[in-house]
């Protein structure tokens, strides 16, 4: 008995080493636009990060939990940029943790993410930032003796979403069994989302379509892209030659949409400028176009997923659901490579019962209700930077092992003695996994 008690402590302790082995940032490129850069770090594994941004002078921090750097940041090229440098050093107890710093030429907007490992690559995390468009190539910072321009911190926005009425004019879509028109019922549930959208607080409406007019689905997306929007939602009535067929579905785009859609973008780069995460494709090389388009186009999808996901819940709620999950189709007006995207099928038209509903404005209403809902949820959790949502989200600190509350507090910039009394805190004492909030006004 003793020593199967050793064995399973030894297993376990194997265990915890392996799932607390360090993660090792193996790579960093940089790919620079006039009003955008995209940083990329290559990891072993997944990692845990937080960002923040210093001002006098422009910085963006990024902290990333249990990792160390391989890579040489020396060799790091930032001309063109908004980088003027890139530094990092260890810290934590035990230099367990790696912080990164941006030192910008001037201020710029970050938002990062992270990717799982695809075909061509691993683990990613990716760092955009956002800028006002370089006055030259160069990236150094104004002489000291000039007097230095006052930076302008941009107000939060507003959170877009693009709703997308499907079919219109010359295309009436599915037709139900008593005349009922796909494009009529679903632009009606569109003016209906709308309203709830714009009465949400921190969010805006754009209508793709708000008449009875055709448009085609590439203008569509580039309807959305132009509205920079977060979020586009394409609302479509299903048909089926067998009238029993009924139900609600919701789709994102397949992994071989994607894969076609980066072949057209590819392809018509030389006479297109298509953004792909504010960064234009059609001066880079098949490499570098390649693989802007992987990092966007996978984050948009896990993007749509998560978000499609809550909105099938909702939609649980109002009526009966063809398939229990979201499901994944090439659809053309979902592929755009920069914004997460979704297809609502808001019932069979060619079942008479659904017909009925769908004619209802009480039915359309409750539709529109459960979208805002999921659409709701999805931000809440997950609010794009420099918006209204993220602005006003609480921070929160997951603390892990070597964590301690002064180590915390000076990561943050917030006082020790506030981010106890945010905490209810009676000394400086922390457990690891313990949820702390994080002060604003530190």
């Amino acid at each position: 008995m003793p020593i199967f008690k050793i064995l399973v402590s030894l297993i376990l302790l194997s265990y915890g080493a392996v799932s607390w082995a360090q993660a090792t940032i193996t790579g960093v490129r940089i790919a620079p636009d006039g009003d955008a850069t995209r940083l990329v770090f290559d990891a072993s594994k997944d990692v845990q990060h937080r960002l923040f941004v210093l001002q006098n002078p422009d910085r963006v921090v990024i902290d990333i939990s249990n990792a160390r750097l391989q890579a040489d940041l020396s060799k790091l090229s930032t001309s063109e940029s908004v980088l003027s440098g890139v530094r990092s050093a260890q810290q934590g107890q035990n230099n367990r943790d790696l912080r990164v710093v941006l030192d910008l030429n001037q201020s710029a907007q970050p938002r990062s993410f992270s990717l799982r490992p695809n075909q061509q690559f691993g683990h990613r995390l990716v760092i955009d930032l956002s800028h006002e468009k370089l006055a030259s190539t160069g990236n150094t910072r104004p002489s000291a003796s000039k007097t230095p321009t006052p930076t302008r911190i941009a107000p939060p926005r507003e959170i877009i979403i693009a709703i997308d009425a499907g079919h219109g004019g010359r295309d009436p879509g599915a037709i139900g069994p008593s005349g009922t028109r796909e494009k009529d019922v679903v632009l009606a549930i569109a003016r209906r989302l709308q309203t709830l959208v714009d009465r949400e607080p921190g969010f805006k409406a754009v209508m793709i379509r708000d008449g009875d007019h055709f448009i085609s689905l590439h203008e569509r997306v580039n309807r959305a892209r132009r509205a920079n929007a977060d979020l586009m939602i394409s609302i479509h009535a299903d048909a089926f030659p067998d009238r029993r067929a009924r139900g609600l579905s919701v789709y994102t785009l397949s992994q071989g949409g994607a894969t076609s859609e980066q072949a057209r973008l590819l392809a018509e780069r030389e006479n297109a400028s298509d953004l792909v995460g504010g960064v234009k494709l059609d001066d880079k090389d098949d490499m570098l176009a390649s693989v802007l388009l992987d990092l966007s186009q996978t984050a948009s999808i896990e993007a749509s997923t998560d978000a499609a996901a809550r909105v099938l819940a909702g939609l649980e709620r109002v009526g009966r659901l063809h398939k229990r999950q979201v499901e994944q189709a090439g659809f053309r007006v979902l592929r755009a490579p920069d914004i997460p995207s979704m297809l609502v099928e808001t019932g069979f038209i060619s079942n008479p019962d659904e017909e009925r509903s769908l004619r209802t404005a009480a039915y359309q209403q409750r539709l529109a209700e459960a979208m805002i809902s999921g659409i709701r949820s999805y931000f809440r959790d997950s609010p794009p930077p420099g918006t209204i949502l993220a602005q006003q989200r609480p921070r929160q600190h997951v603390t892990a092992r070597g964590d301690t509350l002064s180590g915390i507090a000076r990561q943050y910039q917030v006082s020790m003695d506030r981010l106890r009394e945010a905490n209810n805190l009676r000394n400086t004492n922390i457990r690891v996994g313990q949820v702390l909030q994080i002060p604003r006004d530190g």
